[in-house]
């Protein structure tokens, strides 16, 4: 049975989940405060349900030897340290969906209280003071709003705006003109959002090329009287500088849902009159709170039962429908990658994995993720799938795909693995059968059938006379026990393959009596 430690505050609801599913749910609401506890238990559980409380840093990780996954209710993962998790091989998913109506409607609700002011309104109102003509605000219709972000929760602002009769220009990357039309939004660089957006409201995670989007530079290039509100991350905004422009009046207001130190007891926006402030309340409504948590005890249980993946940021998801699917050519991927990855001794510079049949129609990105693990681990013995693409990438491995969704053998799908490595290209192929057992059909370009076994003989060779006979006589010489026997070849007398499972692994003494033997060119032990 799975264990699942939830060290934060999470729905009773979804502590449920876990147990009905088969999952042993450990709920510790307040452990995610104490760093030293967390990792002193942590090795003993396969998931982490965390909030924004639990830190999940790379010291953490050392010790969760059991770990395989970590799912975080809600969007931001900055409380994880995600290329420590992946390098361990820990999928990192979070809610992307779940809390977006709330935060949306949270940053159009501060839009509101800024251009009304309506927090000192009513501060003074219940004071006792009646100050009508102090609290002069603006409308909001016929404003342009300028939505920096427009993804998930960005394009709900950008929509509510539209709605409110607010004139929306976005900067987004990676916004396509056809959504931007889908959306009724004008994309324009941030340059131009800058200098005509009334009103600017922050909607993308934080990153390197993030941090302090709206610099003390960008700040300036803002039009006179604009109000920012930010309830996506803190350090968007550098907020020195905006409560300089705040103090000069060139920016007429400021709404703060989030901030670069948090929990926030002093800032330097703190205290200005034209400025509302928010404890983090995005996320903060009963539905979104319940919808995240559920979300997350579904995905986590879907991945530690069924193996399929949803939301991950450091993985591609597979869905529960087609994990059962995958998981025979994942394992074929990968067993064909390692058998190439150990006979391959140069570096290697590129890896091809070609899909075709059935197989080149289905999540491929996994199955690739799998290849290049298989590959790599003879030389990097902790690689795994989370972690092989990255580590691929870092040291300039080229990693391509190759999809013909028409099959060009006899089979219904077919893998085959190029590796390029510095001293010449290797390659084998292979399928899964009806049996569900993978099968590698084909090494050198020349046709085999043989099953994977734990230990096994690979062995190159002349197609003459005299070989077998004296290859068997060797293992049988060693008390080696032969479980099955492959043999193939390119034509009468020409080059010839031998892939042989045997019980144990085999000793370099006996490797080297096989090597030889006179028909002999290359013998190697392999292991799955």
């Amino acid at each position: 049975m799975p264990r699942v430690l939830i060290s934060d505050a999470l729905s009773p609801a979804a502590v449920q989940i876990f147990k009905d599913r088969g999952i042993d749910a450990d709920f510790q609401p307040d452990l995610g405060k104490d760093r030293d506890r967390l990792a002193a238990v942590i090795g003993d559980y396969d998931g982490l349900a965390i909030r924004s409380a639990t830190k999940v840093t790379a010291k953490i990780l050392e010790g969760a030897v059991r770990l395989k996954v970590i799912g975080r209710a809600g969007i931001g993962v900055d409380n994880v340290d995600v290329p420590a998790a992946t390098g361990r091989g820990v999928i990192v998913m979070n809610t992307p969906f779940g809390n977006s109506i709330t935060t949306a409607e949270h940053a159009i609700a501060m839009m509101f209280a800024l251009a009304r002011q309506i927090p000192q309104a009513d501060a003074s109102t219940q004071a006792g003071r009646w100050e009508k003509n102090r609290f002069m605000g603006v409308e909001i219709t016929a404003k342009t709003l300028g939505v920096i972000g427009c993804g998930n929760i960005g394009a709900i602002v950008a929509d509510r705006a539209v709605g409110l009769r607010m004139r929306v220009v976005a900067y987004d990357p990676y916004l396509t003109p056809e959504r931007a039309l889908t959306l009724g939004v004008e994309k324009v660089e941030l340059d131009e959002l800058l200098r005509r957006a009334d009103i600017i409201t922050l909607h993308v995670p934080m990153t390197d090329r993030t941090r302090n989007i709206l610099s003390a530079e960008a700040i300036a290039r803002t039009k006179r009287g604009v109000r920012i509100v930010n309830c996506a991350r803190g350090g968007l905004v550098d907020e020195a500088a905006l409560r300089a422009a705040l103090d000069s009046g060139h920016v007429a207001g400021a709404a703060f849902d989030v901030f670069a130190m948090e929990p926030a007891t002093e800032n330097p926006l703190f205290g200005h009159p034209n400025v509302v402030c928010t404890p983090h309340l995005g996320a903060s409504t009963s539905e979104a709170q319940e919808n995240v948590a559920l979300q997350v005890a579904d995905q986590m249980s879907d991945y530690l039962l069924q193996g399929a993946i949803q939301n991950a940021v450091n993985f591609p998801s597979i869905s529960a429908e087609e994990a059962p699917r995958l998981k025979p050519f994942v394992a074929l991927a990968e067993k064909l990658g390692s058998f190439l990855g150990q006979l391959t001794e140069a570096p290697i510079k590129g890896i091809r994995i070609e899909y075709e049949g059935a197989v080149a129609g289905m999540n491929t990105r996994a199955l690739t993720a799998a290849a290049v693990t298989g590959a790599l681990r003879p030389f990097l013995q902790d690689v795994n799938m989370v972690s092989a693409p990255v580590v691929a990438r870092d040291r300039g491995i080229v990693v391509e795909e190759v999809k013909r969704e028409n099959a060009a053998r006899d089979y219904e799908s077919f893998i085959r693995i190029v590796i390029d490595a510095e001293d010449m290209p290797r390659h084998a192929g292979g399928t899964v059968f009806q049996d569900g057992k993978p099968r590698v059909t084909e090494i050198r370009d020349i046709a085999v059938d043989a099953e994977f076994a734990p230990h096994m003989i690979y062995v190159r060779n002349a197609d003459q006379p005299g070989f077998i006979g004296r290859f068997g006589m060797l293992l049988g010489e060693a008390g080696v026990n032969v479980a099955t026997f492959a043999l193939g070849r390119d034509r009468p007398g020409g080059d010839a393959i031998c892939f042989v499972a045997v019980d144990e692994a085999v000793s370099p003494e006996l490797l080297a009596r096989i090597e030889e033997i006179p028909q002999v060119k290359r013998a190697r032990a392999v292991r799955f």
